[in-house]
């Protein structure tokens, strides 16, 4: 049996916080593709173009499957690379790059960054590719758990990127299809700030070739004529009960008891603020900016409300995440605190060992 390609559709967007957008997009059945760019919005927005013309002209005949997706990606690589290597304003810029091939039964993906694949089947939804990241690799080795990563504030930086050395290591993967199948290629302008039932959620509302049947929610939002089997506030917190001393249990009142708890409020707060001083004075850490340089950090890995970051950067070296391998970036980026001696040297000596590779 032979599957035909339905309908397609793309759109990019700024958004509301940039004037320069930094993603690029191919659309050219049977051949798919997104990029973001990294490095400052003139040499992002310049990455992506690169990459994606790249593509672009290079689909003469030739090999299929996962071998041709590596082939054009690797293509893309390096122009991208030649032009940052031989254009001082374009230094240090790279870009995400996924691509899909649809070919007969099956899609062909390339994948590199942080951008995403994903397939919409049977009203579920599923994320083919793993993210480049670093709050990423963190998660796969145990050291964050997914809900940290949400709102680690180095959620951005990436470890492979396209444009960073003369090859880049591609995953390729291919997908058996089925009739109704949809898949999605994205940035991670979309999925940082949609969720997934969102994003599953539209999809049932705006395709119009079949009827999506979306799993059940599971918080309660589609309850709202059972309105006795919902807890109120006064029925999910119960009041506070001490005990006298004939074991009967008696509801706290008073002002005293108030001026208690005012009391060691007070106390932690200012055992906590201090605290948070002490680290922000003595502490180091090594990370990496959103444009992916290595960076070290005065102060801890932490944000409070309001996106309030509790560090830093006292250096930013020239060496980019990406050019470290997956072992040296677990070493030098597991977020422990340093003094600030011991961060620079660690960081000076990969400057020294990319530099000499």
């Amino acid at each position: 049996m032979t599957l035909r390609l339905g309908q397609t559709a793309t759109l990019t967007d700024t958004g509301r916080r940039r004037r320069h957008n930094e993603d690029a997009f191919v659309a050219e059945p049977p051949l798919f593709a997104v990029a973001d760019g990294m490095g400052g919005a003139q040499a992002g927005e310049l990455a992506s173009s690169l990459a994606a013309a790249a593509l672009k002209d290079s689909q003469e005949p030739g090999g299929g499957g996962e071998e041709r997706v590596d082939e054009l990606i690797q293509q893309a690589n390096r122009r991208v690379y030649e032009r940052q290597s031989q254009d001082a304003a374009a230094s240090g810029m790279g870009t995400t790059m996924t691509v899909a091939l649809v070919e007969d039964r099956r899609v062909a993906f390339g994948h590199v960054g942080d951008s995403r694949a994903y397939l919409i089947r049977a009203g579920a939804l599923e994320q083919l590719t793993e993210d480049h990241s670093l709050v990423a690799e963190l998660v796969r080795s145990g050291k964050l758990s997914p809900e940290e990563a949400e709102g680690h504030p180095q959620r951005s930086v990436i470890t492979r990127a396209l444009g960073t050395d003369p090859d880049v290591d591609v995953d390729t993967f291919s997908v058996e299809t089925k009739p109704g199948d949809l898949f999605l290629i994205c940035s991670d302008g979309l999925t940082s700030m949609v969720d997934d039932e969102t994003i599953l959620e539209e999809v049932a509302h705006n395709r119009h070739d079949q009827t999506v049947a979306l799993p059940p929610r599971d918080d309660g939002a589609d309850a709202g004529t059972d309105a006795e089997a919902t807890l109120d506030e006064l029925d999910r917190v119960p009041a506070i009960q001490t005990a006298d001393g004939d074991g009967r249990r008696r509801e706290p009142r008073g002002p005293g008891r108030r001026l208690l708890v005012a009391a060691l409020t007070l106390t932690l707060l200012v055992g906590a603020s201090g605290f948070v001083v002490w680290g922000l004075w003595r502490s180091h850490f090594v990370g990496s900016e959103a444009d992916g340089h290595v960076a070290v950090y005065q102060g801890v890995p932490w944000n409070i409300v309001g996106n309030v970051h509790l560090y830093r950067a006292t250096y930013v070296s020239p060496l980019l995440a990406a050019q470290l391998s997956q072992g040296e970036r677990r070493k030098l980026f597991d977020h422990s605190l340093r003094s600030e001696g011991s961060a620079l040297a660690a960081v000076r000596a990969y400057e020294e060992q990319i530099g000499a590779r």
